[in-house]
């Protein structure tokens, strides 16, 4: 089932920290995370809880369970709009602390993590990442990678927003849908989309598309865009309908790709076409529904891309999330 990736806890209430923790553990516990792998998870929302109450304003931890083929994997994400710090290397170091506490915090989340990455900028908060790991020997280099964050409209059971990708030796194709509204109708459009997605036989964006086009017509529709890579070729192709919005990065510049105008599943152009960009030149999608409100700027982020594409997906997510939407933020990049 297409679904939010992560869900959100807010983290601005110390008497709340009890039931979150308790909440995530039992959510890792139910996706077969081992004993072992547990404590640790435990350990770090321990210290990330610890560190937002001290430091943090307005903080949200995002917990997302990832399948990993055989061996899953917990993420979390920690969000907040405190301070920030001048100096993030330093301040990982074991003693350093500016509340007078013993500084093991972020120390401790980095050793007890199989992946860990922090961002932070004075006077605009810090975002911590850390990924635990059934298996830590599982983690392997891919040359696609893709990290989405889906987080449903708060109140919603489900999210109307969905991403689903398929990958084979010669390409890999990815789809970011939203189903009109809200909730489980619009949940349903997302997963209809995404079955007639894995079916469809086509690599061209515009005829998969076309393909969902008629496979949603009971439902309520949505809006989508797909992305697909060509490894020998080298060569991204686009396209899209709707209100979902699509960047190209590069290492030197970015562009915005435009999307036609339409619902899936009920009215769309007759006259649509892929649009292609070479991957020399455009190394990176990002992919944004519209409860990431537009436009946002890569340049607020200084020397961000030097870190996990989480936590700029995070980052996007912390300052242009519409709250009352269903939000998501997926970056594709080809390494």
């Amino acid at each position: 089932m297409v679904d939010a990736t992560h869900i959100s806890f807010a983290a601005n209430d110390r008497s709340y920290f009890s039931l979150l923790k308790k909440e995530i553990h039992r959510r890792a516990q139910e996706a077969g995370i081992k004993v072992e792998r547990l404590n640790a998870l435990d350990l770090i929302l321990a210290e990330m809880t610890s560190n937002l109450f001290k430091y943090g304003d307005d903080g949200e931890i995002l917990m997302g369970i990832f399948n990993n083929i055989d061996s899953p994997y917990i993420e979390l994400i920690s969000i907040d709009k405190g301070p920030g710090m001048a100096r993030p290397a330093k301040m990982m170091q074991d003693g350093v602390s500016t509340s007078n506490t013993m500084g093991h915090g972020l120390g401790s989340i980095k050793r007890l993590s199989d992946t860990f990455d922090l961002y932070s900028q004075v006077d605009w908060g810090t975002i911590v990442l850390s990924r635990v790991y059934n298996d830590p020997k599982s983690i392997k280099s891919n040359k696609v990678i893709i990290r989405p964050i889906v987080v449903a409209k708060p109140g919603e059971v489900h999210s109307g927003d969905g991403v689903v990708y398929k990958q084979t030796d010669k390409y890999i194709k990815i789809m970011l849908a939203d189903g009109l509204g809200h909730g489980p109708e619009a949940n349903k459009a997302v997963n209809e989309a995404a079955n007639a997605f894995r079916i469809c036989p086509d690599y061209s964006p515009t005829e998969t598309l076309r393909f969902i086009h008629t496979s949603i017509k009971k439902t309520r529709g949505a809006v989508a865009s797909v992305v697909c890579y060509d490894f020998e070729s080298k060569m991204w192709s686009s396209v899209g309908i709707g209100n979902i919005s699509v960047r190209m990065i590069g290492p030197s510049s970015s562009r915005n790709h435009m999307s036609y105008n339409g619902i899936v599943g009920h009215n769309i152009p007759t006259t649509i076409n892929d649009q292609q960009y070479v991957a020399e030149d455009f190394n990176q999608i990002v992919l944004c529904s519209d409860g990431i409100k537009p436009p946002w700027d890569l340049l607020k982020y200084p020397v961000i891309q030097k870190h996990d594409l989480t936590i700029l997906a995070a980052a996007i997510y912390k300052d242009y999330a519409v709250k009352n939407d269903d939000m998501s933020v997926i970056i594709v990049k080809i390494k």
